[in-house]
């Protein structure tokens, strides 16, 4: 391929995938706003209505690494075009659908569309870039993400009061035919590295249940049944790696774990941030309406001080890590984070917004950081045959680190409170349950401070790897 044409293969992968990045995390934060009005539109209870949010992330897990697996195998733009496809048809569907049953059905449907988005477009990125200019890609990739993250609430809020529910649903159509358009037309190549593999259709069963007992465990963590399902997803865990060891072509080569000192400490470090900051606007919400009284919209302008953060500074963090060490610049960020964590533990009933809103940004500033430089470690830890995993990987941490976030506050709420509803006769003991949640994860992140910096140098790693 002549250089022109190289060129243009990289500006069309950086588009298409960085447009995709914004896109699958801009339709998850719409969806939050919109289920008051889906309640009423359907007469579902709460239960119901958590599951048009599980349903998604339950199954974009399960089928991730499965399908970064087939990308890696029969092409990485294949895998993300189809699931570009899926995803684009399933939110039309959404948009017309007229039963509760049936959108939490599109919503599993919408899910394996998303898998095969997550587990291919850093693949296609790490496949079409060199190790010198992937850490600048990455960046500008992670930004598309804390971008969509970032007005989905907000867009979210304006097209469900003015166009209605559905209108968060029909929104993904026009963005997914574009991207499916590009891909098409300006995407050239493919990129298969491990074609001579064959699929490991019975680790990839034992991998989704094992998962999905820990995942649902997570999100169910205060409960019997939570503890019952992560003790039986731990135990499908110990059965799913010593099946991969004896089977010739697993769907996850344990030796990446066992071998690759960095691939697996990175991956781990990015379990224990998400772990540690997901549940952040979460908790400040409850803060910020609850105890200082702001509103739904004005607690919204002070939560998107922390994704701005994150979507300004993480190009500018990913471009370093291809220069500095990204063992040093990942830690750097994981101590950031940990002190935006610790600093939002003090906040009292009387604390001021600006306080919380620079503990935010010191926060955006950390995860900013860590995130691109984390995402550089991994993917270029690993052989180009490995990058579909690897991506998956990758975003199964994200998406575990998310639920066991959401679980542990649940938890602390749980134990400070009770199964009962806000009130302010309970803001004191709301208030100590917010300030106990941020210390637990402002400790993992200290935790998550020496993993990072015990996973070695990607320098040394990437001469044996090239």
């Amino acid at each position: 391929m002549k250089e022109p044409e190289i060129k243009k293969t990289k500006n069309s992968a950086l588009i298409v995938t960085t447009t995709s990045s914004f896109l699958t995390p801009l339709a998850l934060a719409t969806i939050p706003v919109a289920l008051p009005t889906i309640g009423k539109a359907f007469n579902m209870d709460v239960i119901a209505l958590s599951w048009i949010a599980t349903a998604y992330i339950l199954s974009a897990s399960i089928f991730l690494v499965p399908f970064g697996k087939i990308a890696d195998m029969y092409g990485r733009k294949r895998i993300f075009l189809i699931g570009t496809i899926i995803f684009t048809f399933s939110s039309f569907l959404l948009g017309i659908s007229n039963s509760p049953s049936i959108l939490i059905f599109l919503r599993v449907f919408q899910g394996v569309g998303g898998a095969m988005i997550f587990g291919t477009s850093i693949a296609i990125l790490s496949s079409v870039f060199p190790p010198g200019e992937r850490g600048r890609v990455l960046g500008i990739n992670v930004a598309g993400v804390y971008l969509g993250l970032s007005i989905g609430p907000f867009l979210g809020g304006i097209l469900t009061q003015h166009l209605g529910w559905r209108s968060i649903f029909l929104f993904n159509c026009p963005l997914g035919l574009f991207i499916i358009l590009l891909t098409v037309v300006k995407l050239k190549g493919e990129w298969a590295d491990a074609k001579k593999d064959k699929f490991d259709f019975a680790g990839s069963v034992i991998y989704s249940i094992m998962l999905l007992c820990l995942m649902y465990g997570f999100s169910k963590l205060q409960s019997i049944t939570g503890k019952i399902l992560i003790l039986s997803g731990i135990v499908g865990l110990v059965f799913f790696v010593l099946w991969e060891k004896r089977v010739k072509n697993p769907i996850i080569d344990m030796d990446l774990f066992i071998s690759n000192k960095v691939f697996t400490m990175s991956n781990m470090a990015a379990l224990l941030n998400y772990s540690a900051t997901f549940a952040v606007g979460f908790l400040l919400s409850f803060y910020l309406q609850h105890i200082k009284n702001l509103s739904p919209q004005v607690t919204g302008v002070v939560l998107v001080s922390q994704p701005i953060m994150q979507a300004i500074l993480s190009p500018l963090a990913g471009k370093t890590s291809d220069k500095v060490e990204p063992r040093i610049v990942a830690s750097s960020g994981m101590a950031i984070t940990a002190l935006g964590l610790f600093l939002l533990s003090f906040i009292k009933g009387n604390t001021h917004i600006i306080y919380i809103i620079i503990s935010l940004v010191i926060l955006g500033s950390g995860f900013a950081l860590f995130a691109s430089p984390n995402t550089n470690a991994i993917m270029s830890s690993v052989e180009n045959r490995y990058y579909g995993i690897a991506s998956s990987m990758l975003a199964t941490m994200r998406l575990l680190g998310q639920l066991f976030s959401m679980g542990v506050a649940m938890l602390i709420f749980a134990l400070y409170m009770g199964q009962v509803e806000i009130s302010p006769a309970l803001h004191s003991q709301l208030l100590n349950s917010i300030k106990t949640a941020f210390i637990v994860f402002g400790s993992l992140c200290v935790v998550g401070i020496f993993i990072s910096l015990t996973r070695g140098n990607l320098r040394e790693n990437s001469k044996t790897i090239d």
